[in-house]
């Protein structure tokens, strides 16, 4: 499952010029966590968050000085962000993006080690869309059937280039049972561990034997140390 299929392509957007005061009303009104600040072509600049604004409702004075002045020497960029009017002051750059052709688990990768909870969607240079954890949730909470067919012609047919006659798929509560024989110990390893990313996927158990065990005689070739 691509980006492209679940993201959302209304995105709410913020102008660098855009007042702070005009992005919280946005993120009130439409109730999401943080909006997108793009340019006239459309590309994205950076973002301003929820905790971009609560950086600003801190309310530090506006020229700070003695411990405070200190404060904003060892931190400058916190520093120009408390003192921020409008959305290009305030957003954090350089934004985190990503492809619609991009996979869903490569979304979910990257908001978790970069602990971020929405990313543009970026084709061309130009913002086509938003993608945030709420998505990736729902992706998850996908039928078994829907997980299935995905599992048969994308994965297997597509992907890997494996007949389904080779390989047969049963997916129940979101757990994958695999069986049948493919021509080597690689391929059977390659379709378990595609089969794992699939959204919605809880578990895989493969049964999946192989013809030749090609592994092992790459082993047979590695040069024996004295």
């Amino acid at each position: 499952m691509k980006i492209e299929s679940l993201m959302t392509k209304h995105v709410v957007t913020a102008t660098p010029e855009t007042p702070l005061k005009r992005v919280a009303r946005m993120l009130t009104r439409y109730r999401i966590s943080g909006v997108p600040v793009v340019d006239a072509d459309g590309g994205v600049l950076g973002v301003v968050t929820e905790a971009d604004i609560l950086c600003k409702e801190q309310g530090l004075s506006p020229e700070p000085s003695g411990v405070l002045g200190w404060l904003f020497e060892k931190a400058d960029a916190e520093g120009s962000r408390l003192l921020a009017r409008t959305a290009g002051e305030a957003m954090t750059t350089p934004p985190v993006t990503i492809s619609p052709d991009a996979s869903i688990s490569e979304a979910a990768r990257i908001m978790v080690t970069r602990h971020i909870n929405r990313l543009p969607v970026v084709d061309d240079g130009r913002l086509v869309g938003i993608i945030s954890r709420a998505d990736l949730v729902r992706a998850f909470h996908r039928s078994d059937q829907e997980i299935q067919q995905e599992l048969e012609e994308d994965v297997l047919l597509h992907q890997l280039w494996v007949s389904t006659e080779d390989v047969q798929v049963s997916v129940t509560d979101g757990v994958v049972e695999l069986g049948g024989v493919v021509e080597n110990r690689t391929q059977a390893e390659l379709v378990a561990a595609y089969a794992l990313r699939v959204p919605g996927v809880v578990d895989v158990i493969s049964s999946v034997t192989w013809r030749v065990d090609d592994q092992a005689r790459r082993l047979k070739r590695l040069p024996q140390r004295i």
